[in-house]
């Protein structure tokens, strides 16, 4: 799931909710089956990437991957030892003074689970003890260093991420060391050599060069594919959003706007901000008289709809509505009562295509300026004067109150 939106719609502070970060307000968030409004953030099984890295600076590239496999495994079973403590406590209140023999029998067994928890599933030691042995010959010879068969395993796994994130090179670095893009690389390996039930990331490539973020990106899918992990992305990046998400939530003023797939915000928006914020270019709007059954009328042109528009139109007859077009698909035509005749303002050769900003000929009215995308081979001159044309079936129509107006055959 691809968050986005203008900043301050809200996008980062829900992602915060979700990993406890915030408190919530209203509502409930799962995960899963669980109901996590009440769970600190260590208890969500919840990994974050933030934008601003938050790493740890006196700890290596390597000891920020391992740090939260550590903090993990260690947890869980000081929960579960926690948990059988809060168990004996209740069942010594609620027995009676003639079970007490008993009871303090059980108590004993009790407290022998609870070492037997402390110690490592690979090793007789106690956690404690394979960790203070890993940190006092951590600076020694390799051949002198403790390695327990659980930091075996988080070794594998560190360096397995870090081979997917290209960062094998820095793994003895400090933080300091690093460029921004190899910080945003760390903060999000460490996510995901957790391996948790949710990602959490809010605009984890955007210090990131292009070339990095695109093979980033395609990782990042390949990966949460792989792992079948529930993920929810933050980003400005029309590219990105399109690309990974196999849903996208548009939000604006803290609302969600619409949820669907990529393409589905494309070809059929919700309303007109979904249509304006989709794409890149945005989408060009006009706005246009309508009269029925299917003429719609513009002081620069008239167009007369395909059939499919005639019914769900007829409650508008006589108002003013907003005619949408994309970028893509307008096209240099001839002269016609149907096309629309426009100067050129501003060429962007762009080698595979090229993008034309266009004010329309003799306005009575001052309108914002139209952008189209043409060939790259059509020469284009600025002071220009041509006539665009546009493809019938790719138009939107919205109200006065931004609502797409959509013929049933496309629903």
């Amino acid at each position: 799931m691809v968050l986005v939106g203008p900043s301050g719609c809200g996008k980062s502070t829900l992602l915060r909710l979700i990993a406890g970060l915030e408190e919530l307000t209203g509502g409930n968030i799962y995960v899963g089956d669980r109901l996590v409004n009440e769970l600190p953030p260590k208890e969500r099984d919840i990994a974050m990437v933030f934008q601003n890295y938050a790493l740890y600076p006196h700890m290596t590239v390597y000891e920020n991957l391992a740090f939260g496999l550590r903090r993990t495994k260690v947890g869980s079973q000081q929960s579960a030892v926690s948990g059988q403590r809060s168990a004996v406590s209740s069942q010594r209140s609620a027995v009676s003074s003639q079970q007490s023999a008993a009871l303090t029998q059980n108590s004993t067994l009790k407290t022998q689970n609870s070492l037997t928890s402390h110690l490592s599933p690979h090793s007789s030691l106690p956690i404690w003890a394979e960790n203070l042995l890993i940190e006092t010959t951590r600076k020694l010879p390799k051949g002198l260093r403790f390695r327990s068969e659980r930091e075996r395993s988080i070794d594998q796994q560190v360096r397995s991420v870090a081979q997917i994130l290209q960062i094998e090179p820095l793994l003895n670095r400090l933080p300091k060391q690093l460029s921004g893009g190899q910080k945003q690389r760390v903060a999000l390996g460490r996510a995901m050599a957790r391996n948790p039930q949710v990602f959490l990331m809010d605009e984890p490539l955007s210090n990131l060069d292009a070339k990095l973020r695109a093979e980033t990106r395609s990782q990042i899918v390949k990966l949460q594919r792989q792992l079948g992990t529930t993920t929810i992305y933050v980003t400005h990046d029309q590219t990105e959003a399109m690309t990974m998400g196999d849903r996208i939530a548009v939000m604006n003023a803290g609302q969600i706007q619409q949820i669907a797939s990529p393409l589905e915000l494309y070809n059929r928006p919700a309303n007109r901000f979904v249509a304006e914020f989709i794409g890149s270019p945005p989408m060009n709007f006009l706005a246009v008289q309508f009269k029925a059954p299917l003429l719609l009328t513009h002081p620069q042109f008239r167009l007369t709809l395909p059939e499919v528009w005639a019914d769900v139109l007829k409650p508008y007859d006589g108002q003013t509505l907003t005619l949408g077009i994309r970028p893509e698909h307008f096209n240099i035509s001839a002269a016609a009562p149907k096309n629309l005749p426009v100067q050129v303002e501003l060429v962007e050769a762009l080698g595979s295509e090229t993008y034309l900003a266009l004010s329309l000929v003799d306005a009575s009215v001052e309108t914002a300026l139209l952008q189209a995308r043409i060939e790259p081979d059509r020469p284009v001159r600025i002071g220009e004067q041509l006539w665009l044309s546009h493809t019938p079936d790719k138009i939107h129509l919205f109200d006065h109150e931004g609502w797409a107006i959509t013929p049933k055959s496309l629903t």
